[in-house]
């Protein structure tokens, strides 16, 4: 599975984007993805996640304000970001986690700055 992320960028706090993870294959209706992201110096922690059938479940620090989403027919995940913070500031990866495997995106930076 290939994972390509694309939608990062430079936001003013408050500001809003979106980011989205095409995957390769036609197995894409049945992965469970999610959305990490990884701060420097930090680990990398799980923001959001959706399973096959469409549950979510969120981070604490992020619920309200993200939204993860999934278009099968575009075997696209997305992760909406509203009222960004500075503590948003991260390189945000696609994971698929596949049997014992997990398949990585490159990341995307997002920058939360004024």
């Amino acid at each position: 599975v290939q994972l390509v992320e694309s939608g990062g960028g430079l936001v003013q706090p408050g500001g809003s984007l979106r980011l989205s993870c095409v995957a390769s294959g036609s197995m894409f209706s049945i992965y469970n993805i999610a959305w990490y992201r990884q701060a420097p110096g930090k680990q990398r922690d799980l923001v959001a996640a959706i399973t096959s059938g469409g549950s979510t479940n969120y981070a604490d620090s992020v619920k309200g304000r993200f939204t993860i989403s999934r278009d099968n027919a575009k075997n696209t995940v997305y992760l909406q970001m509203n009222s960004l913070k500075p503590e948003d500031t991260a390189v945000y990866y696609c994971n698929v986690p596949i049997l014992a495997l997990n398949y990585w995106g490159q990341g995307t930076q997002v920058t939360v700055s004024s």
